[in-house]
């Protein structure tokens, strides 16, 4: 079992930038790679971006070069530093990690830009 907690969210205005958090704990050892989501009012959950155990990035061509994602396993935490934002990436974000055998979710932040 792995259990997400994410924090980071609020109000932003437009073009200012916001860094989101995504702490895990249980069977760390097990996570293969962590994902930030986001569902935006009245539309689908969709990927933001991606971070393998092999430290591998993804990104959603929407986002890509306005938003960084890293992780420090110290912590163990994986960080979704947002920048240059638009009021279109307002959302719940959502942190994901996959196992072999299953897939977990936080509980969501709320990310608001105003225009």
């Amino acid at each position: 079992q792995v259990q997400l907690v994410e924090s980071g969210g609020g109000l932003v205005q437009a073009g200012g930038s916001m860094r989101l958090s995504c702490t895990a704990s249980g069977s760390i050892s097990s996570i293969l790679s962590t994902a930030w989501y986001r569902q935006r009012p009245g539309k689908q959950r969709e990927l933001v971006a991606a971070i393998t155990r092999g430290d591998t990035t993804n990104y959603a061509d929407s986002v890509r070069g306005r938003f960084t994602i890293s992780r420090d396993n110290a912590k163990p935490t994986v960080y979704l530093q947002m920048n240059s934002l638009k009021p279109e990436d307002t959302a719940v974000y959502y942190c994901n990690s996959a196992t072999w055998r299953s897939s977990y979710w936080g509980q969501g932040t709320q990310v608001t830009v105003s225009s």
